[in-house]
């Protein structure tokens, strides 16, 4: 952590000792310790903030991307849900709740929440990667290609959307695909490339 991000925190935590209700200036913060991977302060102070401001879809959303990194998916899922309600256009939200309702097994209400968000931005690539996911998982293999092509078809530098090819490949057998999106990688995200080459090459 820099010393610039060290400064911000010390004077937003000096800021709410003067003033402990400024719900701003705790999201602030709250931001800065999921940086720091620092979850549960980062919960604490989301709690605080959302007591203070029920409606705060953004704040809503990050305690739900907090609670998703800690695998408290119930918890993840109902923030979520909020913050759709309260902001229909937060396209992450709809991505995130599709990705924990596939998780849990609910496979048909994952699927209508990601065609939701479709219908709000056709072009948000993140949903169709995990769109893809899980058709992977229902068996359909031709709608997840159709989904991974799409996504790679918005955003060709997207490394997600390469990687979830990739693991397309491998679960279709074919090796040579799966080398063909490995060495794409090896430009989009090093470290992900290296991790199939170790477990593949």
């Amino acid at each position: 952590m820099n010393a610039v991000d060290d400064t911000q925190k010390e004077q937003l935590e000096a800021a709410l000792h003067e003033e402990p209700d400024n719900s701003e200036k705790i999201y602030e913060l709250a931001l800065i310790y999921i940086d720091r991977q620092q979850n549960t302060e980062a919960l604490e102070l989301l709690d605080r903030c959302i007591t203070l401001k029920r409606r705060d879809s953004a704040a809503l959303y990050a305690r739900a991307v907090t609670n998703l990194s800690m695998s408290n998916y119930r918890k993840a899922g109902c923030d979520l849900l909020k913050t759709i309600v309260l902001d229909p256009g937060c396209m992450p939200a709809y991505k995130h709740l599709g990705f924990i309702q596939f998780t849990l097994g609910k496979e048909e209400m994952a699927l209508k929440t990601l065609k939701k968000g479709l219908t709000i931005d056709p072009e948000y690539t993140g949903i169709y990667c995990v769109l893809g996911d899980a058709y992977l998982d229902l068996g359909e293999v031709d709608k997840a290609l159709e989904a991974f092509e799409t996504a790679i078809q918005l955003e060709p530098d997207n490394a997600e959307a390469h990687c979830k090819m990739a693991m397309y490949y491998l679960s279709r057998g074919d090796m040579k695909g799966l080398k063909r999106e490995y060495e794409l990688l090896k430009t989009l995200d090093a470290p992900l490339s290296e991790q199939i080459g170790t477990l593949f090459f």
